[in-house]
């Protein structure tokens, strides 16, 4: 498989690290480093590679036919031939047509936007009922975290909390709220983070424990 190659002035020896949302295999090395040695050294370990690979989910396509988590139900997008460009959600069917080539970028775009608009919505009202204020609602694609707020109140999402079900989606509104009150995990965050959400915040992140990896999976 194709190797991306990085060298570091902080690497002391050759690496190999599986980056699974991109299904890319990394091989750091130092500066001064021979490339040819240190290929040879990653075929060596083909064992390691095959081995995360096989532990790594398939990478979907957001193409005609592929089925994919929304709000945490499967749907599945049906390009059709003639029909309107506009995406529309019918049933457990993501119906769309236009150029049939353009189907995945389209579909990012839609659920990219939908989750703005749903994390944004959700959050100033959990804020609202709190008597908080969140300057600004955003959302990107990190890899590392699903959340992150500044002690000026902006908020940030990883939008594909969208696929999450709702439960998991609104708890993690509520993580990045409570932050709000208490920049830190201390006790009192989670008393916060419990009394905004509602209940207790435990299941939804075991939730993202086990099935938030997986969401990556899920690519233009």
């Amino acid at each position: 498989m194709p190797v991306r190659v990085r060298r570091s002035a902080r690497a002391r020896a050759y690496k190999l690290t599986m980056d699974g949302t991109r299904g890319e295999l990394r091989l750091s090395l130092p500066m001064r480093g021979n490339l040819k040695r240190a290929l040879g050294w990653a075929q060596d370990h083909e064992g390691w590679v095959r081995a995360q690979l096989a532990q790594q989910p398939a990478i979907t396509r957001l193409d005609d036919g592929a089925v994919f988590p929304l709000e945490g139900r499967d749907v599945q997008i049906c390009w059709v031939a003639g029909a309107t460009r506009t995406i529309r959600l019918e049933g457990d069917r993501l119906l769309l047509g236009g150029a049939a080539e353009s189907v995945s970028a389209r579909v990012m775009r839609w659920l990219v936007t939908r989750a703005r608009a749903v994390l944004e919505t959700e959050s100033h009202e959990l804020a609202r009922d709190q008597g908080l204020i969140v300057a600004s609602v955003g959302v990107g694609d990190p890899r590392t975290r699903w959340g992150s707020c500044t002690s000026s109140g902006a908020i940030r999402y990883s939008w594909r909390l969208i696929l999450c079900p709702p439960h998991v989606r609104r708890a993690t509104v509520a993580h990045e709220l409570a932050h709000l009150l208490h920049m830190d995990h201390s006790a009192a965050f989670h008393a916060a983070h419990a009394r905004i959400y509602g209940a207790d915040p435990r299941p939804a992140r075991a939730w993202l424990r086990s099935h938030g990896a997986g969401l990556h999976r899920y690519t233009a």
